[in-house]
């Protein structure tokens, strides 16, 4: 049986999850909230890849190799693009999925 305590506690556990401990790197991140350490692990990956390829378009710059430069900055463009609309997929399935469930529920 539910009790008020119990109802409490899920609150409580909700909204330690929800808290925006990682705001920073959920523009990385490829679900919609960073729940355990593998989600930051994964942003931090993808972080590190963004800065990565913005080291390589200067570089390439200073090489004066144009055309690389531009192909590895359409690159760090798409990059936050794609996983921004992996997050907004899984949101959506998950408003589905939930649209599904019946009002009992």
């Amino acid at each position: 049986m539910i009790t008020r305590s119990k109802l409490v506690e899920q609150l409580r556990d909700y909204q330690i999850r929800s808290q925006h401990k990682w705001a920073a790197l959920i523009i990385f991140s490829p679900k919609p909230q960073i729940i355990s350490r593998a989600d930051c692990i994964v942003s931090l990956l993808w972080a590190l890849l963004f800065t990565m390829l913005v080291v390589f378009s200067y570089v390439a710059l200073y090489f004066r190799l144009i055309r690389f430069s531009a192909i590895v900055i359409c690159l760090g463009i798409l990059l936050p693009t794609c996983l921004r609309i992996s997050r907004q997929r899984k949101l959506a399935r998950k408003r589905e999925r939930r649209m599904l469930l019946p009002l009992s529920m």
